[in-house]
């Protein structure tokens, strides 16, 4: 199972929302902030475009912003309800193999990333797989290159994310994607504007979770981070069906 950071296990939208707070600066709420193109979505909406522009126009003003963000990433910044326990469950289960495939912006974002998952009680160097990307790389080579290197058929690989990106990513690699409708993009653009099924859409957290456990043979909505999988998630086991609800 390969984890994405932000707007999926990290309540990014939160973190960057009081990041530019902190400078004088707004993004709008959230059903904004998803409907908006990614150009825009960190320089506001009508109301915030003016103000937000001028301020991180200039380099220094973008270099302490990035400061701010990654402090508050490392400081402050929360998992969503449910994903730490999640992960405390596949790391614990010695039939899972758990990667993280980000493209998280912070200053060293491994290093960002391993102190906010240890507030949370999650070692970091216990996954299996570990890559920081740019912001403009294309996941799916690393998703292959994780799949290939930790032995997984494609069969029983899985990926998540909460952009079209993600989608078309685990598609590429040939994994099944979980897409979260609650970080970057809305459930209606993920399916009106590109196409996205509707089965490989969860709304909210609780929703990806249980899904997730359920594909991989773990009890619904368990809280046991030591519990054993329900049923086997060996690698001759089928993966569902495209286009199904896991």
């Amino acid at each position: 199972m390969i984890f994405d950071a932000d707007g999926t296990t990290i309540d990014a939208f939160h973190a960057v929302e009081q990041s530019f707070l902190r400078h004088g600066m707004a993004i709008g709420d959230l059903q904004r902030f998803q409907k908006r193109r990614r150009l825009f979505k960190y320089l506001g909406g009508l109301r915030e475009f003016p103000n937000n522009l001028r301020r991180q126009f200039g380099k220094q003003s973008r270099k302490r912003l990035l400061a701010t963000l990654t402090g508050f990433y490392r400081d402050e910044a929360r998992l969503y309800p449910g994903i730490a326990a999640l992960l405390q469950q596949l790391l614990e289960a010695p039939e899972v193999r758990v990667g993280l495939v980000t493209r998280n912006v912070t200053v060293e974002p491994a290093e960002t990333l391993r102190q906010l998952f240890r507030r949370h009680d999650i070692d970091l160097d216990a996954f299996d797989h570990l890559a920081c990307l740019s912001l403009r790389e294309d996941k799916t080579p690393h998703f292959h290159q994780a799949r290939e290197r930790l032995g997984v058929h494609p069969a029983r690989c899985y990926a998540c994310g909460d952009e079209y990106s993600d989608y078309l990513a685990a598609l590429g690699a040939g994994m099944y994607p979980f897409i979260v409708a609650y970080g970057a993009e809305d459930r209606q653009r993920l399916t009106d504007a590109y196409g996205v099924p509707d089965a490989f859409i969860h709304a909210s957290p609780a929703e990806f979770t249980d899904s997730l456990r359920h594909a991989l043979g773990f009890a619904s909505g368990s809280d046991d981070g030591g519990a054993e999988p329900a049923a086997s998630t060996s690698d001759t086991t089928p993966a569902p069906a495209a286009g199904s609800t896991p």
